[in-house]
């Protein structure tokens, strides 16, 4: 007697198929990244452009906005793990869903402001190491991210695509604070 194939293992070719539909996205993520590094430092800087009511500077807004994006792109992790199952004894309420896919949005449309007065008012940066490594994570996140959501309704791809595009936006993300946001509070202090 032999034994039946795994039905839910895809063929070789099927999984080259799903490989290759990666390829499109990730050619317009590299792109975007790239765009938004080239006129970062083509573009002559303007200064603040973002100057939210209630901050005592454009540092403040920024960094809090950015924090801000931060926490809810750690809901969207948390979320995700849920949803799929990889926290034990811990069930997905039927609301889940919507936390994750609201919670990205919030994340994402926070991060625009700050993206928009880094960019326009001060340009991809490159006078420290810290400075250098905070303009490619900017630029990458917003590349992955493109990437993330071009990917998101194609069908076929491997299962791994998905959760492997989140944890590469949420950790250039994450690493994009750590060289702005926590870089600025720790050396001006955590007030508004």
């Amino acid at each position: 007697m032999t034994a039946q194939p795994d039905a839910s293992a895809p063929a070789p070719d099927q999984v080259s198929l799903g490989i290759g539909k990666l390829i499109v996205p990730s050619l317009i993520g590299g792109l975007v990244a790239l765009t938004l590094g080239i006129y970062g430092r083509l573009h002559h800087p303007t200064g603040v452009v973002v100057n939210v009511a209630g901050f005592t500077s454009a540092g403040y807004a920024k960094s809090w906005l950015a924090t801000i994006a931060t926490v809810f792109a750690i809901v969207q992790v948390v979320s995700a793990l849920v949803m799929y199952g990889k926290i034990p004894r811990v069930s997905a309420p039927s609301w889940i869903g919507t936390l994750h896919q609201w919670s990205g949005r919030i994340a994402f449309l926070v991060a625009v402001p700050v993206a928009i007065d880094c960019l326009y008012g001060l340009g991809f940066q490159t006078y420290s190491t810290r400075v250098l490594i905070h303009s490619l994570l900017g630029c990458a996140f917003f590349g992955a991210f493109t990437v993330k959501m071009l990917i998101l309704p194609k069908r076929g791809l491997p299962n791994w695509t998905l959760p492997l595009a989140g944890a590469v936006v949420f950790t250039l993300l994450v690493g994009v604070w750590f060289t702005s946001a926590f870089w600025f509070f720790s050396t001006f202090g955590v007030h508004r």
